[in-house]
């Protein structure tokens, strides 16, 4: 009779986060097990005297303090990163910070913004990351980065405590500003700031935060834009090498990447401060046609100008040709629809009025220097 290998299971779920990776691993356990799991919703720390005493077979868990036991046990595990660097002896799962912060302000810096700042929690190694990220690639356009401090004399103070601080860095700020947060929960905090600080958001703070996290990003008022990361494929993969290991099998890899795929943009970050108003109504006929594909002459003429005349406005003031701007539009549109949906990429083309299978394929490879499935197969859920 076949042994049914016992997992256990630490991850918060309280967020789509954790729920994506918990997905991502009953996805693998369906096509390749059966599995027992012995999952702890909450608690994570208080159930473990109860967890500990069970016969299982392998782990994934966040990196709480019982990590230690885990390797006393010498029991299989896959370590999620949380709150600790990278633990050594495990396979880690981490995300792509550089990813998540160039994507972040690739999207601050169409907006026309020339003012950035970050909000962070200090005390979490995977956010200063992105805050280093962040500065560095910001750095290298010639711009610099404002960084929140929270209160002294505190480790870890509460939203209460923070308010009032976090309101009067956000007054101190030139606008309009763009201010990335670590994840879309501190993003929550950083518009709720600014309502105190009467500031207007997107209009003089235009806020995005990481992890697309729906329920969080659609009830946040505005509706908050966020960097997209496929915790689902992580999850699958973290099952995928702990099977392996489970079965003594050698794994090369010792670190699982959560990779950001795209930024979904709401009305958080809804402004282009750009002064030129032809311009600006450039953009916005552009973003409002990604599935028709408007000629760059139907373009001119919504902004009111001649062709020649909008080209080299558009050179000046973002450094690209009107062209370059739809195919970033529509390429960002055909990614997205790769990652979110199952869609065959027959069935976008037709969607977003490509004539063929093989022109989307070819102007899609043109940007992305990847074809539409290899962009899937690298990016998309599993």
């Amino acid at each position: 009779m076949q042994k049914i290998p016992r997992v256990l299971l630490l991850l918060e779920s309280s967020r789509s986060s954790g729920r994506s990776l918990l997905r991502g691993i009953a996805d693998y356990a369906h096509h390749h097990g059966p599995w027992a799991f012995y999952w702890e919703p909450h608690g994570l720390q208080e159930s473990w005297p109860r967890i500990k005493t069970l016969d299982a077979q392998g782990a994934i868990l966040r990196d709480v303090d019982q990590v230690a036991e885990v390797r006393a046990r010498k029991l299989p595990a896959i370590v999620v990163e949380h709150s600790k660097s990278e633990i050594r002896g495990f396979i880690n799962v981490v995300t792509d910070s550089a990813t998540v912060s160039k994507l972040a302000a690739d999207h601050l810096l169409q907006c026309g913004l020339q003012h950035f700042a970050y909000c962070g929690f200090p005390d979490k190694l995977w956010s200063r990351a992105r805050g280093e990220h962040l500065q560095r690639y910001l750095a290298k356009r010639g711009h610099g980065v404002a960084f929140y401090k929270p209160p002294c004399g505190s480790s870890a103070p509460t939203w209460k405590q923070e308010r009032h601080v976090m309101t009067k860095w956000l007054a101190s700020l030139p606008t309009p500003v763009g201010v990335m947060a670590c994840n879309d929960d501190r993003a929550e905090h950083v518009i709720e700031a600014c309502k105190i600080a009467g500031l207007r958001v997107p209009d003089e703070v235009a806020v995005v935060g990481a992890d697309n996290d729906d329920l969080v990003c659609e009830l946040s008022d505005p509706p908050l834009s966020s960097v997209a990361l496929n915790f689902e494929r992580a999850g699958y993969e973290s099952a995928h090498l702990l099977d392996q290991l489970m079965h003594g099998r050698r794994v090369r890899s010792d670190k699982i990447i959560v990779r950001a795929t795209h930024l979904v943009a709401r009305q958080s970050t809804d402004v282009l401060t750009i002064r030129d108003q032809h311009v600006v109504k450039a953009l916005r006929f552009i973003r409002a046609h990604t599935a028709g594909n408007a000629p760059v002459t139907e373009v001119a003429r919504a902004a009111g100008m001649s062709r020649r005349a909008l080209e080299k406005r558009f050179r000046e003031i973002l450094g690209h040709t009107i062209l370059d701007e739809i195919r970033r539009i529509r390429t960002d549109q055909i990614a997205r629809m790769l990652v979110e949906t199952n869609q065959p990429v027959a069935q976008i083309a037709e969607r977003l009025n490509f004539p063929s299978l093989q022109h989307v394929a070819r102007y899609f490879h043109k940007v992305k220097q990847m074809t539409p499935l290899a962009y899937r197969r690298l990016h998309g859920r599993k």
